[in-house]
């Protein structure tokens, strides 16, 4: 059975929402109007601003300029790349030229353990 409908309630209704749009459009205007104009406008104040002299650091607490990376670190050309998957596990590390560890040893400030221990530096036979 279709429901009864009422006009008079639902033109109350419709009413009041264009009531309440209306009045939430003259609301909108009043609280965001100004972000209608040109970006310039807005941000005008803010860059007056930004022209404030700038402060020198003393000589002390400046930066010196960066070297570059490969005056200190030398990249040599890596080796054939493999021709398997299980070639390419340790394939530059392979070329001693090309090992990434040198031979140091790492120095704890508290001592080693193995110093503790009184176990030998190096490897033994």
């Amino acid at each position: 059975m279709a429901e009864a409908c009422n006009f008079v309630a639902r033109d109350n209704c419709w009413k009041k929402n264009v009531e309440n749009e209306r009045e939430v459009a003259r609301m909108w205007y009043q609280k965001w109007g100004f972000l209608k104009g040109r970006p310039e406008e807005l941000f005008k104040d803010e860059k007056k601003e930004s022209t404030r002299p700038k402060i020198e650091l003393p000589e002390h607490l400046r930066f010196r300029s960066v070297s570059p990376v490969e005056k200190y670190i030398k990249v040599l050309p890596s080796p054939p790349v493999p021709k398997t998957t299980q070639g390419f596990i340790g394939w530059r590390s392979g070329v001693p030229e090309l090992s990434l560890e040198h031979g140091f040893q790492i120095h704890s400030c508290k001592g080693s353990f193995s110093k503790d221990l009184k176990w030998p530096s190096g490897p033994t036979d």
